[in-house]
């Protein structure tokens, strides 16, 4: 080929695609400041509506990454580039990473829920999947909590979110049952005033909602008594165990036998 042939395609080129290039090229870096824009606006935003900290670079960075996605699919379709191949195996390759990963990311996607929606926060005292104690930290795919017996457990996500979650610590009161049976020969209002008596001999047993005790049910051996008192969810296992104690030792002391005492 002579060079004025070459000149000659050259310049066809040039007429051709010149255009479309130059203006690829001027989209493109449009299109970075555009992006950088809309990240600190992103970030100025996250940070007044008060997002929570894990969930904001998470976020971000899908935001960013997705603007960058459709600049460089804008642009190579602006100059005339083809993506049906590469699509293609994006695709694929997507699909064999969402099969890889189901578990992983089923836990993310719980993760992302629960930090938005809030079932319990840090310091919440739950009971989930089995387990019972205080929330200490809330991740992307893991929670951990405490237990009262000082026990670090954790849960992912994914099972936690899909699960029932009782939310102890979020009324800021939590109420209390003592349940017991006594036979049908003593006197009842004399039981409910030891039970009355012993409740107040008794700390962090709040004043409301109010305390009740009473006959609960009339069984074929006996009478179940019930005490029902308002505790706060930090005190409810030692009120529990204290209030046990005060009303056996007290009706003990009134000469009231429980059933099986000789």
């Amino acid at each position: 080929m002579e060079l004025k042939d070459i000149y000659h395609t050259l310049h066809i080129w040039l007429v051709t695609y010149g255009p479309k290039f130059l203006f690829g090229i001027i989209l493109f870096f449009v299109g970075l400041w555009v992006i950088a824009f809309i990240k600190a606006r992103l970030t100025n935003r996250m940070s007044k509506r008060e997002i929570h900290s894990s969930l904001q670079p998470f976020f971000l960075s899908l935001s960013i990454t997705a603007l960058y996605a459709i600049l460089i699919i804008t642009v190579f379709n602006v100059i005339g580039f083809q993506l049906t191949f590469i699509s293609t195996v994006v695709g694929a390759l997507g699909v064999a990473a969402g099969l890889a990963l189901s578990g992983t990311l089923q836990n993310f996607a719980g993760g992302v829920l629960i930090l938005l929606l809030k079932p319990f926060e840090i310091e919440d005292h739950i009971i989930a999947q089995g387990q019972d104690g205080r929330v200490q930290s809330i991740q992307l795919f893991y929670t951990e909590i405490l237990t009262a017996d000082n026990k670090t457990v954790i849960i992912p996500n994914g099972k936690l979110f899909n699960e029932v979650i009782t939310n102890i610590g979020r009324q800021g009161k939590r109420r209390l049952d003592i349940d017991f049976k006594l036979n049908y020969g003593v006197d009842i209002d004399q039981v409910k005033g030891i039970l009355v008596d012993a409740i107040k001999g008794v700390p962090n047993v709040l004043g409301e909602p109010a305390t009740k005790v009473g006959v609960l049910l009339l069984e074929a051996d006996g009478m179940r008594f019930t005490v029902r008192v308002w505790v706060d969810p930090a005190h409810f296992l030692a009120t529990k165990m204290a209030l046990q104690e005060k009303i056996i030792n007290d009706i003990k002391a009134a000469g009231i036998k429980f059933p099986g005492m000789a």
